[in-house]
């Protein structure tokens, strides 16, 4: 059956490799049927504006080449916008908005797609990319959807965005312009000049030293404020986020920093990669010591709960953790540069569906491991039953549970199939059960029998062992040899031989009851009595059946129960363990 199993396993991973490949390279089309795919596929425009983000980045490259004519053509004038020099000016103004603290999206949010983003609540053919201020009122920067001569969309600035611009003028330069001397606007670095790239270098390093500056002294206030800052758990939470919360602030505040100083939007969108990535990184770092952190706690916890089984799971949890929030940060940045993860995600899909079907067994036996970690339905040194399994639990590791039988076997279950079978834990008991049917011979009196109830009663409720509620012995029936009285307690004891040792007590207590009551106890067999039998003790019985009578009398006796009263008086009346016995005092 495993053979087979393994074949079929096989067989459903081919089928998903081999179902991932184009179906042109199973079944090859015929010439009539790749002419109609060749005319559906959209051809390449040689300037990339297939896509908003295409086109956008064709103008930032175009501009940063200072070659305005390329520029002029992601932008569709209006009718009274036509001569080169008059489409250089609107371009111009364009950039100039830009780099006046406008606002262009990051390439990684601009839509790659031919039809744009759909779920913007805007037309259809229309995406905005940024936006730009002018005398405190925000332009929208839009990009729309047109078709070339050829009859394929493209995308460009739209002519309601250039008509808006074409009509303003740009009457201050930059700020960062007034500021930087003239010798370090003379060299141009792709586009912008050499002096804003050194002043976005230095601040850089400005931002960092500020965000450093201000979470020290955060943390600094924190610990002088509130006094478990400086203790543990919170202290590790504070160190966990000290490093990411630096990285992110000194990101922000480069942002920002730029902006006011108005630096070339060229140079701004260059840079806009880089602190996605670094935010990115900072939240990636943030997840690593979060997990580094919370498994230091979770494995210390276990350690102080005896449970050695649970640290190598906790392990096992931060390790993967681990992976997952690396394959998660190569992913996100990769998408942040511009690299399609699609293809990828799709191999680790595939990749993922056979790894489970080739490790089902594996996963289920983990998964079974974690369930008994969390829920701990057991511990090691617990006698339980498991299934039609008896026995004392040695060790639960990742992949199975061992058990001492009671016949000193060991016997190993896998996680998976323990967790999903029933478990009856012994060791988890509060009380210990007292049952048993005493049968008494048929010559057995209703008095006697009266003595009988009464008598075994007060041994219950005199012992200090027993609880009282619920406690009782009650005539149950006529058997087939039998007059049956049925006892049933709970007793109070640290462990099972405890309870063996009161349960002995208490039916050594019991047969002493019985012989005071005359009668004797029934056997399963036929009794053939001769001349020479005794019978049963007639003084002993008139004893008791006086006794009854006495209770009658004074109306004391306790059938069908035992007033509280009585109850209360018989409390602790014998002593346990009894007198004469080598535990006793």
């Amino acid at each position: 059956m495993k053979s087979i199993t393994r074949v079929h396993q096989i067989f459903i991973i081919c089928f998903l490799l081999f179902s991932s490949i184009d179906i042109q390279a199973q079944f090859p089309l015929s010439k009539t049927q790749n002419e109609e795919q060749e005319a559906k596929e959209t051809p390449k425009d040689p300037l990339g504006r297939r896509t908003p983000r295409g086109a956008v980045n064709g103008f930032i490259d175009a501009m940063a080449e200072l070659n305005y004519n390329k520029a002029a053509k992601y932008l569709n004038f209006p009718a009274g916008i036509s001569t080169e020099k008059e489409k250089e000016r609107v371009i111009r103004i364009l950039q100039g908005l830009f780099d006046q603290k406008g606002n262009i999206q990051s390439y990684y949010i601009i839509s790659n797609e031919e039809s744009g983003k759909l779920d913007d609540d805007i037309d259809a053919n229309l995406d905005q990319i940024g936006s730009v201020k002018v005398n405190d009122e925000t332009i929208p920067i839009f990009l729309e959807k047109y078709d070339d001569e050829a009859g394929h969309p493209i995308w460009l600035f739209s002519s309601k965005t250039t008509r808006a611009i074409s009509s303003l003028n740009l009457e201050n330069p930059t700020y960062i312009d007034e500021i930087m001397p003239g010798v370090l606007k003379k060299h141009l670095w792709g586009g912008v000049p050499a002096g804003q790239w050194i002043i976005a270098v230095i601040l850089i390093a400005i931002s960092y030293l500020i965000s450093r500056l201000i979470v020290s002294v955060i943390i600094f206030l924190l610990k002088k404020i509130w006094k478990k800052a400086r203790h543990s758990p919170i202290s590790g939470i504070i160190t966990a986020l000290k490093l990411p919360v630096k990285l992110y602030m000194a990101v922000w505040i480069f942002v920002s920093i730029s902006r006011n100083l108005e630096l070339s939007f060229i140079l701004r969108q260059k840079f806009s990669a880089i602190t996605i990535t670094i935010g990115i990184a900072a939240i990636l770092i943030l997840l690593w010591r979060l997990s580094d952190f919370i498994g230091k706690i979770t494995q210390e916890k276990m350690l102080l709960r005896g449970n050695p089984a649970g640290v190598s799971i906790v392990l096992f949890l931060q390790r993967a953790a681990k992976i997952a929030i690396v394959a998660f940060g190569i992913i996100a940045i990769l998408g942040t540069i511009g690299v399609d993860v699609t293809t990828g995600l799709a191999a680790l899909g595939i990749g993922g569906i056979a790894l489970a079907l080739g490790a089902q067994k594996t996963i289920e036996n983990f998964v079974g491991s974690v369930t008994l970690i969390a829920d701990r339905p057991i511990r090691v040194g617990d006698f339980c039953k498991v299934g039609e399994i008896t026995g004392t639990i040695e060790k639960i590791g990742i992949r199975s549970t061992r058990i001492r039988t009671l016949d000193r076997t060991l016997i190993t279950i896998p996680n998976g199939a323990f967790s999903s079978d029933t478990i009856e834990n012994y060791a988890y008991r509060d009380k210990f059960r007292f049952a048993s049917i005493l049968n008494f011979r048929y010559e057995t009196s209703s008095d006697q029998l009266r003595f009988l109830l009464t008598e075994l009663r007060k041994t219950l409720y005199s012992h200090p062992k027993v609880y009282e509620d619920p406690a009782r012995i009650r005539f149950i029936g006529f058997g087939a040899h039998s007059l049956d009285i049925e006892v049933f307690a709970y007793l109070e004891a640290r462990s099972y031989e405890e309870f063996l040792e009161i349960r002995e007590d208490l039916m050594l207590r019991m047969m002493e009851v019985v012989d005071r009551s005359g009668t004797d106890f029934a056997f399963p067999s036929q009794t053939i009595y001769f001349g020479k039998d005794p019978g049963l003790s007639k003084e002993k019985s008139a004893r008791a059946e006086a006794e009854v009578e006495n209770w009658r009398k004074e109306r004391e006796m306790p059938i069908p129960e035992f007033t509280r009263e009585q109850i209360d008086a018989l409390r602790n009346q014998s002593s346990y363990p009894p007198k004469g016995s080598s535990t006793g005092i």
